[in-house]
Protein backbone atom coordinates (compact mmCIF):
# COMPACT_ATOMS: atom_id res chain seq x y z
CA UNK A 1 0.00 0.00 0.00
CA UNK A 2 1.50 3.54 -1.56
CA UNK A 3 1.97 5.70 1.91
CA UNK A 4 0.19 9.43 1.92
CA UNK A 5 2.62 11.89 0.62
CA UNK A 6 4.09 14.49 3.62
CA UNK A 7 5.19 18.02 3.70
CA UNK A 8 7.58 19.74 5.68
CA UNK A 9 6.84 23.44 6.76
CA UNK A 10 8.38 25.99 8.94
CA UNK A 11 7.07 29.30 10.08
CA UNK A 12 8.85 31.92 12.34
CA UNK A 13 7.00 33.17 15.27
CA UNK A 14 9.94 34.71 16.98
CA UNK A 15 7.75 38.17 16.99
CA UNK A 16 4.84 36.11 19.63
CA UNK A 17 4.61 36.04 22.98
CA UNK A 18 5.01 32.00 23.23
CA UNK A 19 1.85 32.23 26.06
CA UNK A 20 -0.22 33.81 23.60
CA UNK A 21 0.55 31.38 20.92
CA UNK A 22 0.38 28.04 23.25
CA UNK A 23 -1.89 28.95 25.99
CA UNK A 24 -1.17 27.71 29.43
CA UNK A 25 0.20 24.11 29.42
CA UNK A 26 0.90 24.09 25.15
CA UNK A 27 -3.55 24.19 25.89
CA UNK A 28 -3.68 25.03 22.15
CA UNK A 29 -1.08 22.63 20.50
CA UNK A 30 -3.36 19.70 22.61
CA UNK A 31 -6.50 21.39 20.57
CA UNK A 32 -4.38 21.42 17.45
CA UNK A 33 -3.65 17.81 17.57
CA UNK A 34 -7.21 16.56 18.36
CA UNK A 35 -8.11 18.10 14.78
CA UNK A 36 -5.26 17.24 12.63
CA UNK A 37 -2.76 14.38 12.61
CA UNK A 38 0.02 16.83 11.53
CA UNK A 39 3.21 16.83 14.07
CA UNK A 40 3.59 20.52 15.07
CA UNK A 41 6.37 21.51 17.32
CA UNK A 42 6.81 25.44 18.22
CA UNK A 43 10.93 25.43 19.09
CA UNK A 44 13.46 28.36 18.67
CA UNK A 45 10.89 30.82 17.51
CA UNK A 46 9.41 28.47 14.84
CA UNK A 47 6.51 26.10 14.46
CA UNK A 48 7.30 23.24 12.70
CA UNK A 49 5.25 20.89 11.15
CA UNK A 50 5.56 17.36 9.47
CA UNK A 51 2.36 15.48 8.31
CA UNK A 52 -0.02 14.16 5.64
CA UNK A 53 -0.34 16.77 2.70
CA UNK A 54 -3.87 16.14 2.64
CA UNK A 55 -3.66 18.48 5.57
CA UNK A 56 -1.45 21.18 4.23
CA UNK A 57 -3.35 23.65 2.70
CA UNK A 58 -6.32 23.58 5.43
CA UNK A 59 -3.79 23.83 7.96
CA UNK A 60 -1.28 26.86 6.51
CA UNK A 61 -4.67 28.68 5.91
CA UNK A 62 -5.66 28.39 9.87
CA UNK A 63 -2.45 28.88 10.91
CA UNK A 64 -2.35 32.33 9.17
CA UNK A 65 -5.66 33.28 10.28
CA UNK A 66 -4.17 32.19 14.29
CA UNK A 67 -0.99 34.24 13.83
CA UNK A 68 -3.09 37.21 12.32
CA UNK A 69 -5.07 37.32 15.60
CA UNK A 70 -1.92 37.05 18.20
CA UNK A 71 -0.61 39.40 16.10
CA UNK A 72 -3.45 41.81 16.72
CA UNK A 73 -3.38 41.79 20.43
CA UNK A 74 -5.65 38.69 20.67
CA UNK A 75 -4.52 35.41 23.00
CA UNK A 76 -5.83 32.08 21.90
CA UNK A 77 -7.98 30.01 22.92
CA UNK A 78 -8.66 26.10 22.61
CA UNK A 79 -12.77 27.55 21.77
CA UNK A 80 -11.02 30.07 18.93
CA UNK A 81 -9.42 27.51 17.19
CA UNK A 82 -12.18 25.08 16.72
CA UNK A 83 -14.05 27.67 15.89
CA UNK A 84 -11.67 28.67 13.33
CA UNK A 85 -11.30 24.95 11.94
CA UNK A 86 -14.80 24.63 12.04
CA UNK A 87 -15.23 27.80 9.98
CA UNK A 88 -12.74 26.40 7.14
CA UNK A 89 -14.45 23.23 7.24
CA UNK A 90 -17.73 24.81 6.05
CA UNK A 91 -16.32 26.72 3.82
CA UNK A 92 -15.07 23.41 1.75
CA UNK A 93 -18.89 22.33 1.68
CA UNK A 94 -20.66 22.54 -1.41
CA UNK A 95 -22.68 25.85 -2.02
CA UNK A 96 -20.34 27.39 0.73
CA UNK A 97 -19.01 30.49 -0.88
CA UNK A 98 -15.18 30.81 -0.61
CA UNK A 99 -15.26 33.88 1.90
CA UNK A 100 -16.59 32.23 4.90
CA UNK A 101 -18.04 34.79 7.36
CA UNK A 102 -15.44 36.19 10.01
CA UNK A 103 -16.25 33.51 13.76
CA UNK A 104 -18.35 35.50 15.83
CA UNK A 105 -17.22 35.66 19.17
CA UNK A 106 -19.04 37.24 22.43
CA UNK A 107 -16.24 38.77 24.56
CA UNK A 108 -16.73 38.12 28.62
CA UNK A 109 -14.77 39.54 31.97
CA UNK A 110 -13.83 36.06 32.37
CA UNK A 111 -13.36 34.72 28.59
CA UNK A 112 -14.47 34.72 24.69
CA UNK A 113 -17.25 32.63 24.19
CA UNK A 114 -17.77 31.50 20.05
CA UNK A 115 -20.44 29.62 18.00
CA UNK A 116 -19.21 26.13 17.71
CA UNK A 117 -21.94 25.07 15.54
CA UNK A 118 -23.75 26.53 12.20
CA UNK A 119 -26.95 27.09 14.42
CA UNK A 120 -25.15 28.29 17.37
CA UNK A 121 -23.78 30.54 14.78
CA UNK A 122 -26.90 31.71 13.35
CA UNK A 123 -28.16 32.28 16.79
CA UNK A 124 -25.70 34.85 17.35
CA UNK A 125 -26.08 36.71 14.48
CA UNK A 126 -30.33 36.80 15.26
CA UNK A 127 -29.09 38.51 18.44
CA UNK A 128 -27.17 41.25 16.58
CA UNK A 129 -30.01 41.98 13.99
CA UNK A 130 -33.54 41.29 16.31
CA UNK A 131 -34.46 42.67 19.04
CA UNK A 132 -36.32 39.61 20.11
CA UNK A 133 -35.38 36.31 19.90
CA UNK A 134 -36.88 32.98 19.90
CA UNK A 135 -34.04 29.74 20.47
CA UNK A 136 -35.54 26.59 20.48
CA UNK A 137 -33.48 23.09 21.03
CA UNK A 138 -32.88 20.44 23.60
CA UNK A 139 -30.37 20.58 26.52
CA UNK A 140 -26.87 21.33 25.81
CA UNK A 141 -27.26 23.61 22.40
CA UNK A 142 -25.84 26.50 24.11
CA UNK A 143 -29.15 28.12 24.29
CA UNK A 144 -29.09 30.03 27.76
CA UNK A 145 -25.35 29.97 28.08
CA UNK A 146 -25.01 31.91 25.03
CA UNK A 147 -28.00 34.55 25.28
CA UNK A 148 -25.92 35.11 29.47
CA UNK A 149 -22.05 35.85 27.29
CA UNK A 150 -24.81 38.45 24.96
CA UNK A 151 -26.29 40.40 27.63
CA UNK A 152 -23.15 40.34 29.64
CA UNK A 153 -21.07 41.34 26.63
CA UNK A 154 -23.48 44.27 26.00
CA UNK A 155 -23.50 45.31 29.77
CA UNK A 156 -19.63 45.82 30.07
CA UNK A 157 -19.37 47.57 26.74
CA UNK A 158 -22.90 50.16 27.60
CA UNK A 159 -24.91 49.55 24.95
CA UNK A 160 -27.24 48.48 27.77
CA UNK A 161 -27.64 49.67 31.57
CA UNK A 162 -29.05 46.31 32.73
CA UNK A 163 -29.77 42.96 32.44
CA UNK A 164 -33.05 40.75 33.21
CA UNK A 165 -32.66 37.43 34.05
CA UNK A 166 -36.00 35.04 34.44
CA UNK A 167 -38.14 32.00 34.04
CA UNK A 168 -41.24 30.26 35.55
CA UNK A 169 -40.67 28.85 38.65
CA UNK A 170 -43.15 25.73 37.33
CA UNK A 171 -43.56 23.20 40.20
CA UNK A 172 -43.08 19.68 40.33
CA UNK A 173 -44.93 17.93 42.81
CA UNK A 174 -44.24 20.85 45.48
CA UNK A 175 -46.03 24.09 46.08
CA UNK A 176 -43.54 26.50 47.28
CA UNK A 177 -45.10 28.15 50.05
CA UNK A 178 -44.82 24.48 51.68
CA UNK A 179 -40.74 24.85 50.52
CA UNK A 180 -38.94 26.09 53.92
CA UNK A 181 -36.66 29.37 53.59
CA UNK A 182 -38.02 33.08 52.34
CA UNK A 183 -39.19 33.49 48.74
CA UNK A 184 -35.63 34.20 47.47
CA UNK A 185 -34.73 31.21 48.70
CA UNK A 186 -37.50 29.36 47.82
CA UNK A 187 -37.11 30.00 44.02
CA UNK A 188 -33.52 30.37 43.43
CA UNK A 189 -33.39 26.61 42.88
CA UNK A 190 -35.20 27.48 39.59
CA UNK A 191 -32.75 30.08 38.90
CA UNK A 192 -30.01 28.78 39.27
CA UNK A 193 -29.10 27.43 36.03
CA UNK A 194 -28.51 31.44 35.16
CA UNK A 195 -26.69 32.19 38.38
CA UNK A 196 -23.88 29.43 36.79
CA UNK A 197 -23.88 30.89 33.40
CA UNK A 198 -23.26 34.45 34.83
CA UNK A 199 -20.56 33.16 37.66
CA UNK A 200 -18.71 31.21 34.60
CA UNK A 201 -18.04 34.26 32.78
CA UNK A 202 -17.31 37.21 35.08
CA UNK A 203 -16.73 36.63 38.72
CA UNK A 204 -18.66 35.71 41.41
CA UNK A 205 -17.61 38.71 43.57
CA UNK A 206 -18.83 41.01 40.68
CA UNK A 207 -21.82 39.48 39.45
CA UNK A 208 -23.04 39.30 43.64
CA UNK A 209 -22.19 43.08 43.83
CA UNK A 210 -24.12 43.53 40.67
CA UNK A 211 -27.02 42.07 41.52
CA UNK A 212 -27.20 44.07 44.91
CA UNK A 213 -27.10 47.51 43.09
CA UNK A 214 -30.40 45.70 40.89
CA UNK A 215 -28.03 46.11 37.56
CA UNK A 216 -28.07 42.44 37.33
CA UNK A 217 -31.94 41.23 37.81
CA UNK A 218 -32.68 37.38 38.67
CA UNK A 219 -36.39 37.43 39.48
CA UNK A 220 -38.94 34.38 38.35
CA UNK A 221 -41.09 35.01 35.73
CA UNK A 222 -44.35 36.57 38.24
CA UNK A 223 -42.50 39.27 38.88
CA UNK A 224 -42.10 40.80 35.22
CA UNK A 225 -46.08 41.26 35.28
CA UNK A 226 -47.01 45.53 34.89
CA UNK A 227 -43.52 46.79 34.16
CA UNK A 228 -41.79 48.07 31.30
CA UNK A 229 -38.45 47.16 30.93
CA UNK A 230 -35.93 50.21 28.77
CA UNK A 231 -32.76 49.68 28.27
CA UNK A 232 -32.29 46.28 29.30
CA UNK A 233 -31.18 42.68 27.78
CA UNK A 234 -33.91 40.51 28.99
CA UNK A 235 -33.56 36.71 28.99
CA UNK A 236 -36.43 34.65 29.63
CA UNK A 237 -35.20 30.90 30.22
CA UNK A 238 -37.09 27.37 30.35
CA UNK A 239 -40.14 29.46 28.49
CA UNK A 240 -41.63 25.73 27.47
CA UNK A 241 -43.55 26.39 31.00
CA UNK A 242 -45.10 29.63 29.96
CA UNK A 243 -48.59 29.88 29.69
CA UNK A 244 -49.96 31.62 27.03
CA UNK A 245 -50.86 34.46 28.99
CA UNK A 246 -47.44 34.82 30.72
CA UNK A 247 -45.87 34.70 27.51
CA UNK A 248 -47.57 37.74 25.81
CA UNK A 249 -47.31 39.46 29.24
CA UNK A 250 -43.45 38.78 29.16
CA UNK A 251 -43.11 40.31 25.16
CA UNK A 252 -45.04 42.89 25.86
CA UNK A 253 -42.75 43.81 28.95
CA UNK A 254 -39.82 45.15 26.55
CA UNK A 255 -39.29 49.22 26.10
CA UNK A 256 -37.16 51.38 24.16
CA UNK A 257 -33.48 50.20 23.74
CA UNK A 258 -34.84 46.91 25.12
CA UNK A 259 -34.00 43.22 23.61
CA UNK A 260 -35.72 39.72 24.68
CA UNK A 261 -33.96 36.35 24.02
CA UNK A 262 -36.36 33.65 25.10
CA UNK A 263 -35.50 29.78 25.26
CA UNK A 264 -36.65 26.40 25.65
CA UNK A 265 -36.73 22.99 25.11
CA UNK A 266 -40.65 22.18 23.51
CA UNK A 267 -39.60 18.17 24.25
CA UNK A 268 -39.41 19.23 28.16
CA UNK A 269 -42.93 20.64 28.87
CA UNK A 270 -43.63 20.31 32.86
CA UNK A 271 -47.17 22.17 32.42
CA UNK A 272 -50.39 20.70 33.41
CA UNK A 273 -52.35 19.31 30.42
CA UNK A 274 -55.18 22.09 30.52
CA UNK A 275 -51.99 24.50 29.46
CA UNK A 276 -50.53 25.29 25.86
CA UNK A 277 -47.02 26.52 25.75
CA UNK A 278 -46.73 29.69 25.77
CA UNK A 279 -43.51 29.12 23.53
CA UNK A 280 -44.99 26.72 21.12
CA UNK A 281 -47.72 29.43 20.24
CA UNK A 282 -44.83 32.31 20.16
CA UNK A 283 -43.24 30.27 17.42
CA UNK A 284 -45.96 29.61 15.54
CA UNK A 285 -47.49 33.09 15.45
CA UNK A 286 -44.18 35.34 15.05
CA UNK A 287 -43.28 33.52 12.24
CA UNK A 288 -42.31 36.17 9.90
CA UNK A 289 -42.69 39.37 11.74
CA UNK A 290 -40.10 41.57 11.46
CA UNK A 291 -37.97 42.55 14.64
CA UNK A 292 -37.72 39.00 15.68
CA UNK A 293 -35.99 35.99 15.26
CA UNK A 294 -36.62 32.69 15.29
CA UNK A 295 -33.49 30.23 15.91
CA UNK A 296 -33.98 26.18 16.12
CA UNK A 297 -31.29 24.36 17.45
CA UNK A 298 -31.14 20.72 17.41
CA UNK A 299 -29.35 17.67 18.78
CA UNK A 300 -26.28 18.35 16.21
CA UNK A 301 -25.18 21.58 18.55
CA UNK A 302 -25.33 20.04 21.50
CA UNK A 303 -21.66 21.13 22.81
CA UNK A 304 -21.54 18.86 25.84
CA UNK A 305 -20.14 15.49 25.87
CA UNK A 306 -21.18 13.26 23.05
CA UNK A 307 -23.01 10.96 24.99
CA UNK A 308 -25.63 13.65 25.69
CA UNK A 309 -26.34 13.84 22.01
CA UNK A 310 -27.02 10.06 21.72
CA UNK A 311 -29.27 10.36 24.74
CA UNK A 312 -31.04 13.14 23.23
CA UNK A 313 -31.31 11.18 19.99
CA UNK A 314 -32.83 7.98 21.65
CA UNK A 315 -35.51 9.88 23.40
CA UNK A 316 -36.65 11.41 20.12
CA UNK A 317 -36.19 8.43 17.90
CA UNK A 318 -38.11 7.26 20.51
CA UNK A 319 -40.65 9.30 20.79
CA UNK A 320 -41.28 9.53 16.75
CA UNK A 321 -42.05 5.77 16.83
CA UNK A 322 -45.29 6.77 19.10
CA UNK A 323 -43.95 4.47 22.30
Amino acid sequence: MKPDASCSHSISVEDIDPLALLGPADVNLTTLARHYKTAIVVRDGRIMLHGPKAEETELMKLLDRLLARVRQGEPLSPELISAEVDRLRRSREPGAGENEPEVLAIRTPRKAIFAKTRNQRTYLQAMQRNDIILAVGPAGTGKTYLAVAAALESLVSGHSSRIVLTRPAVEAGESLGYLPGTFKEKVDPYLRPLYDALFDMMPMERVQRLIEQEVIEVAPLAFMRGRTLSDAYIILDEAQNTTSTQMRMFLTRLGWNSKAIVTGDITQIDLAAAHTSGLIEAVERLEGVAGISIVHLTDADVVRPPLVSRIIRAYENRQAGGS
